[in-house]
């Protein structure tokens, strides 16, 4: 039996030819962004863009009207060279476990404060491109659910001591949506869940009390509950085990590369590696996609 195995993302070299120049890079943004020709904003006409000599920009061949290509992205208002920028996201779609802002700051020579800047506006990023799609319903599959916690104090008394609450949902053989919630509370807890659900979505879980909640919101759950304390792993032939391994895969990059992560920016962390699990069997999709979805500006 043939086996089709998952494509292999760009490699380094790969990258060096793609975009070997600055121009190289904002010839691309303005390429996908605005295409060849384009209707012209001032005098309405189907116009090719020429580049303005010492700027970021282009200008329409009539008017002069002139349009800025990274208007409306992360590199708007940087000094920092679109080939840097472009090859951090390079970075950030070649690594499983994510990109330390001190070894952007080694590799591109930045400072760290711009290095950290850098990888934040990628994460954010990283989540505007990935969506925030609900999964499930009467027609999906089933949805594993599973709460924990990142970080915290490992030589407290107090166990839950600055720890990050987090949400995972994962729809089997499908997309991961994680969640950070700023406290663990139930009504929380249960409005992510029914946020992040079509109705009728069978949830699978442990036994915690909060995810039966999702039962009583009127959104017509099936509920299936794993008894972890009792021995269970699994039940009619349901498992939370592919959410479990995504939080594995998270605390695996955050304590081995960031080593701490506060609770203001633990979303932006999350939006990384929910980012390129649900593009895990299409890796070599990462990167283009990362530069392709910029929206337009009007």
């Amino acid at each position: 039996m043939e086996t089709t195995r998952t494509p292999k993302g760009p490699t380094l070299r790969q990258f060096q030819a793609r975009f070997p120049t600055e121009d190289s890079c904002l010839e691309h943004l303005k390429l996908v962004r605005y295409g060849a020709k384009h209707t012209c904003a001032k005098c309405e006409r189907e116009a090719r863009y020429y580049r303005v000599k010492a700027r970021r920009s282009y200008e329409c061949e009539y008017c002069g009207y002139q349009v800025y290509p990274t208007a409306g992205t992360p590199f708007q208002k940087t000094r920092t060279s679109l080939r840097d920028w472009f090859y951090v996201m390079f970075l950030f779609t070649s690594t499983r476990n994510g990109v330390a802002a001190k070894r952007v700051q080694r590799e591109i020579g930045v400072t760290y404060k711009t290095a950290w800047r850098m990888c934040k506006l990628i994460r954010q990023y990283m989540g505007y491109v990935d969506g925030d799609d609900a999964i499930g319903g009467f027609d999906g599959q089933p949805v594993e659910v599973d709460h924990g916690f990142i970080g915290g104090r490992a030589d407290s008394d107090n166990k839950l001591e600055n720890k990050k609450v987090v949400l995972g949902m994962i729809e089997r053989g499908g997309s991961v949506i994680a969640r950070h919630l700023p406290v663990r509370r139930l009504d929380l807890i249960a409005g992510t869940l029914n946020a992040s659900l079509k109705p009728g979505s069978h949830v699978v879980s442990d036994a915690e009390v909060s995810f039966s909640s999702v039962l009583r919101m009127g959104q017509g759950h099936q509920h299936t509950t794993i008894k972890r304390s009792a021995g269970e792993f699994k039940v009619n032939g349901q498992t939370t085990g592919h959410v479990e391994g995504f939080w594995n895969l998270v605390k695996r990059g955050i304590n081995g590369t960031y080593i701490s992560v506060s609770q203001k920016h633990m979303q932006t962390y999350l939006n990384e590696f929910e980012f390129r699990y649900n593009l895990r069997r299409s890796p070599h999709l990462m990167f283009d996609l990362l530069l392709l979805s910029f929206p337009r500006e009007v």
